[in-house]
């Protein structure tokens, strides 16, 4: 929401992959990082075979060290977590060496870090308008203008960004 002044999610655009009456965890999909994903292969080890101009996410505040690897396909890794029919996240080494030899996924989007939120954190800062929420969609996920995401998004519910309003309403 317009309202959230907390620079590590002001404009920001997260896609919730767990979520339990334990927490909640997400990554943020819209704000690439300066690093490319062939200096993140070249810092971790992995030799290429391919040529890639592919972004590195910043995921969020949470292990910023750790990597987070949303992908299609039917293929799994040593530790996939399937999000959806067709979308899966994974967060071992073994698909970024498939992907650095062109045998990895096809469509991906891999982030350093992510967000975490409390038992009932979430729920509380969806309670104080802090967030508005919309069904997950790799058309966004995957979109190579990153920054037309959010847009995106607040498209699905029919909204524009100028029609936020950050106070909220009881009726």
């Amino acid at each position: 929401m317009p309202q959230m002044k907390d620079p590590n999610f002001s404009g920001s655009l997260t896609y919730i992959c767990d979520h339990s009456s334990d927490g909640a965890m997400g990554v943020v999909i819209n704000r690439p990082t300066d690093i490319g994903l062939a200096e993140l292969l070249e810092q971790l080890d992995i030799s290429m075979t391919i040529d890639t101009d592919a972004k590195i996410y910043a995921g969020g505040p949470v292990q910023r060290d750790r990597g987070f690897i949303f992908h299609d396909g039917e293929k799994c890794w040593q530790s996939t977590l399937e999000l959806s029919s067709g979308l899966k996240l994974t967060t071992s080494k073994d698909i970024l060496e498939a992907i650095a030899q062109g045998t990895g996924p096809q469509t991906y989007l891999v982030a350093l870090g992510y967000a975490g939120w409390g038992e009932g954190q979430l729920e509380g800062e969806l309670t104080e308008n802090t967030w508005f929420t919309c069904p997950g969609s790799q058309d966004i996920l995957f979109a190579d203008d990153d920054s037309k995401k959010l847009t995106m998004a607040m498209d699905i519910l029919g909204i524009k960004a100028d029609q936020l309003s950050g106070q909220i309403g009881h009726a």
